[in-house]
């Protein structure tokens, strides 16, 4: 089969709606930053799409395209990757490029018709389903007595399990040996840490002492009435600032969502020293990259003030990610939607692995930040622990 042939084929199996998942990977430089990309098909408004997951180092990223679009993705993700495998109906693909894009074409076909299922586009199912009555989300005001959503909270209550999905995915990180220690800083109105507490205390049933710290007096009150109302008897609020906090030596998992500018850095530090085993941070404004940033090479960029302040948020998480890869944590930045629908909806989520950095890891990351004349108030923080 030729190489033109093969994708034309592909498409064709694609476009007949017949298609489970399937997955394109193997790189074709080892240097690409994208490792694989993932298909399936989706619902959206009613229209049949194929949404594309494309799976960087770090990053997850979306797109959702129509199968009239997809024929150019695929000639451009054939550019940089050599093998597919896909899962159709009645049959699974497999094809292997070679270097000069010779085709070898694989295809079993399937013991029984698999059928295609895109109910669950129609319906998320959440981790806090939406069909129970829960009394955090009841007090809260996010759900009413008999269970159902409030419509205008029905934003909140997707973010909300957005945050529980977060949780989910660190449990195989958390000790099960012993009371799982856990520190919200800046905590605020708290839905997010009582969503945290119900998960992991109510619904998982796990031995876990949970702290919310936030400078607000009224606003910890108030908290700490909701807890007593629920009987949360493991989950207290304090009023302190993230350095004066000096009640803990070793804390489990790390929350800090919109802490202003370099105080995420001043969390993000406390948690490595405490040898956090999860850390999960939601950066609000990033101003220190910002005030620093003067590179020529960039003014294109940064005359405008809207994208320098964009392009100094983004490095800022880059430089923060990096940082704590260079002490032991195996870390990703990851979309998260934000309590208060902002652009600011980055996650970095960090789980400490302990691995050790190579060399050439470092030295990248020094590339980057004397490229952008940059004097990171975390590295500074961290510096007796790197390389």
């Amino acid at each position: 089969m030729e190489f033109e042939q093969m994708k034309v084929q592909l498409h064709a199996l694609i476009s007949n709606k017949t298609l489970l998942q399937a997955t394109i990977s193997q790189p074709r430089q080892k240097s690409n930053d994208l490792k694989r990309v993932k298909l399936k098909p989706v619902e959206i408004r009613g229209d049949y799409m194929i949404q594309l997951e494309f799976q960087y180092e770090r990053i997850l990223k979306h797109e959702n395209i129509t199968i009239e679009d997809l024929a150019v993705k695929l000639d451009a993700l054939f550019e940089d990757f050599r093998q597919v495998h896909a899962e159709f109906q009645e049959q699974t693909v497999q094809v292997q490029l070679s270097k000069k894009n010779k085709v070898l074409w694989k295809s079993d076909q399937n013991t029984t018709v698999k059928q295609v299922n895109l109910s669950h586009n129609r319906k998320k199912q959440y981790l806090l389903d939406d069909s129970r009555v829960h009394p955090f989300l009841v007090r809260l005001g996010v759900q009413t007595e008999d269970g159902k959503i409030k419509k205008q909270k029905y934003d909140k209550f997707k973010q909300i399990n957005r945050f529980v999905e977060f949780i989910d995915d660190s449990l195989a990180h958390l000790p099960k040996d012993r009371t799982i220690r856990i520190l919200d800083f800046g905590s605020g109105k708290s839905y997010l840490t009582f969503a945290l507490y119900h998960y992991l205390k109510i619904e998982k049933g796990l031995d876990i002492h949970v702290t919310g710290l936030d400078l607000k007096k009224e606003v910890i009150e108030e908290c700490n009435r909701i807890a007593a109302d629920l009987q949360y008897e493991d989950l207290q609020f304090l009023v302190g600032d993230i350095n004066d906090f000096n009640e803990e030596t070793a804390v489990d998992m790390v929350v800090t969502l919109h802490a202003c500018d370099v105080a995420t850095d001043m969390a993000l530090a406390r948690a490595v020293r405490w040898g956090a085993k999860v850390i999960l941070s939601v950066p609000c404004c990033q101003h220190e990259l910002n005030r620093q940033l003067q590179v020529p090479a960039l003014s294109i960029m940064t005359q405008h003030g809207l994208v320098k302040e964009r392009f100094a948020a983004l490095a800022t998480d880059s430089i923060r990610a990096e940082l704590l890869s260079l002490v032991g944590y195996d870390t990703q930045l990851l979309e998260f939607i934000d309590m208060e629908n902002t652009p600011k909806n980055i996650l970095i989520r960090a789980y400490h692995t302990g691995k050790k950095p190579t060399s050439e890891q470092r030295l990248k990351y020094d590339e980057f930040v004397r490229f952008l004349n940059a004097k990171p108030f975390l590295e500074n923080e961290l510096q007796d622990l790197l390389l």
